[in-house]
């Protein structure tokens, strides 16, 4: 994780957006019609996913025909954030997904009858499909059938660029591939050495024996090369948890920005701190945390996290990759959840954005509810929202609306020292005076003779410091 804790110099713009990053992003694209891949997708061994232009597909089994058709508009945006063309949207009213092809073995004549007219390479399903319902699919539609799951890591693996982001993107993907990896054909037979006592498809003269299938083999590295990457997470996920003790040992509140993809926490972040971080109109365009140093109005140090964003159905593989970095946000003292104001359902957002907080245990920390885009919302939308969430704060990262407002909540919401007290520091004492604005709340400063007195409140650890100076008219106070 990228860590700077230093003040941003007053000649840097108030707010930039990663434009060499973003430039650097989309100086280079896949260029279809150049890849050598077998035409034949019942023979490939290893699935490099390839994304041109693109049916998707939905199975709707619960809530309304909105909901259905919500999700199926953000598949499309996961979709075209991968670089695809989306064709043709179809959803089917099912009790559940068919087991063997998801939408029916009926309705699966009709996808291919969609596919072959609309010239489409590849299907997207809007869940996750196991290994059958995929190889049941591509025999059938004769194309290459990607998952929703599969969609989220492609889109997680062209976007990660930290040396910890890459490491749990590519364990998510392992432990995505390790079921679904297919021999050759359908016969599963290739081997490596011998076949047994009677050769065999692999056996001949000379390397007769015990050997193992290459599937076998496959799958052999694949789970090595998983337990590598998680002890290499382990080890990156130690650095930051001591520079997270540390900001706790200064105590140094923390202050997580979380929320749905593209719902502007990069841009909110930017406009807090001056962060530089990329900003794009794309989901998942940033997924390396990025924390900054913030100062309160009262001369309090706090930090911002950026995290990664959250999604409806955001595969487990990701949320168990990335549980490292998620952990971040269980650790902080206020979660700042932010929220798209133009999102056709912002409930649903918050709901999805919740359900993985309370897997990480962030579910216990408080919340202060950020509705971003108010520039581009309407003005009826805006009314719901403030019926519905009357304790939330109304902004707008892109034009600079509800940002002061927002900043003197989110300094209201961290947590206060505990002890109050008041003490006269000489005035040679510079770095306690120093000390006590960076971690403590000043509530009156006054000089005299013999130095500053000071009406603080501060933690335990910085209280036993300033027992020495402490003015023996005043009791000391501890918070309850």
């Amino acid at each position: 994780m990228r860590d700077q804790e230093t003040y941003v110099p007053n000649d840097e713009p108030d707010t930039t957006t990663g434009e060499y990053e973003l430039s650097e992003r989309q100086a280079l694209r896949r260029v279809p019609g150049l890849s050598t891949e077998l035409t034949d997708v019942t023979e490939v061994e290893y699935r490099q996913l390839r994304l041109e232009r693109v049916v998707l597909v939905g199975v709707w089994t619960e809530g309304t025909q909105a909901d259905a058709e919500n999700s199926l508009t953000e598949l499309a945006a996961l979709a075209e954030t991968a670089g695809s063309q989306v064709l043709e949207g179809l959803i089917q009213r099912r009790t559940r997904p068919d087991p063997a092809t998801y939408i029916g073995r009926g309705k699966v004549d009709d996808l291919g009858s969609v596919v072959l007219a609309a010239g489409a390479d590849t299907v997207i399903c809007d869940g996750e499909l196991s290994p059958s319902q995929l190889r049941n699919l591509e025999q059938r539609t004769k194309v290459k059938v990607v998952d929703r799951t599969a969609l989220i890591l492609d889109i997680f693996a062209q976007h990660a660029k930290s040396k910890e982001g890459r490491a749990q993107v590519e364990l998510a993907q392992l432990q995505y591939l390790l079921p679904r990896l297919r021999g050759w054909g359908e016969t599963l037979s290739r081997q490596t050495g011998g076949s047994g006592r009677g050769g065999g498809a692999g056996g001949g003269v000379g390397v007769r024996g015990p050997g193992e299938t290459k599937l076998e083999t496959d799958r052999r590295r694949i789970r090595h090369r998983i337990a590598r990457l998680r002890r290499e997470i382990k080890a990156m996920s130690t650095v930051r948890e001591t520079k997270r003790s540390r900001r706790t040992r200064n105590a140094v509140p923390a202050v997580a920005i979380a929320g749905y993809t593209n719902a502007g926490k990069s841009s909110l972040l930017n406009r807090l701190t001056g962060a530089g971080v990329l900003v794009e109109d794309a989901l998942f365009a940033t997924l390396d945390p990025t924390t900054r140093r913030a100062t309160a109005a009262d001369g309090r140090v706090y930090t911002l996290s950026d995290t990664v964003g959250f999604v409806r159905h955001l595969p487990h593989q990701i949320v168990e990759a990335f549980r490292s970095t998620l952990e971040e946000v269980a650790e902080a003292d206020l979660v700042v959840h932010v929220v798209d104001g133009t999102h056709p359902d912002p409930q649903e957002q918050v709901r999805a954005v919740r359900e993985v907080l309370a897997e990480v245990g962030a579910d216990r920390l408080p919340e202060l509810l950020v509705v971003n885009k108010t520039d581009a919302a309407d003005e009826e939308t805006l009314l719901h929202l403030k019926r519905i969430w009357p304790e939330a704060v109304f902004v707008s990262a892109h034009s600079g609306l509800g940002i002061e407002d927002l900043r003197a909540t989110i300094e209201q919401r961290l947590p206060r020292p505990a002890v109050e007290v008041r003490v006269v520091l000489p005035y040679d004492r510079g770095d306690l005076v120093a000390r006590v604005h960076r971690q403590g709340e000043v509530l009156s400063t006054a000089h005299l003779p013999e130095g500053t007195m000071l009406h603080v409140r501060v933690n335990e650890a910085l209280a036993g410091e300033l027992f020495a100076y402490r003015d023996t008219a005043e009791p000391v106070h501890t918070a309850r």
